[in-house]
């Protein structure tokens, strides 16, 4: 008997031994798995550095604020504590540390007081004919307003003045404010208006959600082209900045809209403290522990100038201001009266290149903001009449 695998003829037409395309397609799914699982290995290990890495990161945050809020500091508790209830997010933050009655004596003692009820008018003589020849401050001004940044050590700032008091107002987003009703973003309104110069004005509806009606209708009073169009809120009033008809700005603690109307207020809105009455500064509001925040505030020289003030903060780069820190810049451009505007993420200032049209932000947003937010009320500049 031959044997076919000793014959060279029957071994060539013998079929190959091959593995069995089942045990071939098993090793081929061992390896798929093999590198699945490996791959979600290094996917779950990724996330546990990552989520090890926050949690340690915030035990860091807690157990440093629960230091500042209950360390030996009683300067650094306070201004932490002002700094968050300034915040309209993180207003419930420092009574976790101390308990709601610490922050509400530390609120108590940042009340202010003012040696008059009203500003003067007497202290201010507008005459742009006079300023403007006789002078070099303003030679560079184009379309009368000056734009200047100071660098302090805590902030960056934005100082705008305006030559021609006649020119500032209160944009409004609405004619009819209603909840329903978005406010508008500052460049959109700029552009509505065909305004050259704007920053954020007065209080409005905010109850620290990201709701469309945040930013829709303004807190107390508010006067738009000699009419009063809000007078009702929650917020409480600590000051009040407007024009008169005279486009002198009348700055008070407290106004109504009846007294408003008597004293010919043309524009105006509520926030505050007021920074500087008739060229005394708010000591109370100067020595306070108030907090590192972004600021806005307006002014008015004893010539008319009016001055906006924009001030950076909760940044890398510029972590804020105090009251303090508002009225000596103030005071360093020759205000008479001023008053602090709403601050914080509201904070922003625009201006329209004279050459190309184009609006421009000023400042920086606060962290992670990308846009400004919808808001009620502005302070404008109009066009020169020369334009």
């Amino acid at each position: 008997m031959s044997n076919t695998y000793n014959n060279p003829e029957t071994a060539a037409a013998a079929p190959k031994r091959t593995a069995p395309v089942g045990r071939r397609q098993a090793k081929k799914a061992a390896k798929k798995k093999k590198r699945a699982s490996m791959f979600w290995c290094i996917v779950r290990r990724t996330l546990l550095v990552f989520f090890t890495l926050i949690l340690v990161a915030f035990a860091a945050f807690v157990l440093l604020c629960h230091t500042i809020f209950n360390g030996p500091s009683v300067n650094a508790r306070n201004r932490l504590t002002m700094s968050m209830r300034e915040s309209s997010g993180m207003k419930w933050f420092p009574q976790i540390f101390i308990g709601a009655d610490t922050v509400a004596e530390i609120e108590k003692a940042s009340s202010y007081e003012l040696p008059d009820e009203l500003s003067d008018y007497s202290q201010i003589n507008i005459n742009l004919d006079s300023n403007l020849s006789g002078g070099d401050a303003w030679a560079d001004a184009v379309d009368g307003i000056r734009l200047e940044k100071i660098k302090g050590d805590t902030f960056n700032a934005y100082v705008m003045l305006i030559r021609d008091p006649s020119r500032v107002y209160l944009a409004t987003s609405t004619d009819k404010f209603a909840r329903h009703i978005p406010g508008e973003r500052i460049n959109d309104q700029m552009e509505k208006e065909g305004a050259v110069a704007a920053i954020n004005a007065g209080a409005f509806y905010d109850n620290g959600t990201s709701s469309k009606e945040v930013g829709s209708t303004p807190e107390d009073l508010t006067i738009a082209g000699g009419k009063v169009v809000w007078k009702t809120g929650s917020a409480p009033e600590e000051g009040f900045a407007g024009f008169n008809q005279d486009n002198i700005l009348v700055v008070a603690k407290t106004m109504t809209a009846d007294k408003a109307m008597e004293l010919g207020i043309r524009d105006g809105c509520c926030f505050g403290p007021v920074l500087i009455m008739n060229g005394e500064i708010n000591e109370e509001a100067y020595n306070v522990n108030s907090g590192l925040n972004p600021r806005t505030a307006i002014g008015q020289c004893a010539d008319g100038t009016v001055i906006f003030l924009c001030i950076d903060g909760r940044q890398a780069s510029s972590l804020g201001a105090t009251y303090a820190n508002v009225i000596d810049i103030m005071i360093e451009y020759g205000a008479v009266n001023a008053c602090n505007l709403d601050g914080g993420s509201s904070t922003v200032m625009f201006q329209r290149d004279y050459e190309t049209g184009e609006i421009n932000m000023i400042n920086s947003y606060s962290l992670l903001q990308e846009e400004p937010r919808r808001m009620p009320t502005f302070y404008m500049v109009r066009p020169s009449s020369e334009d």
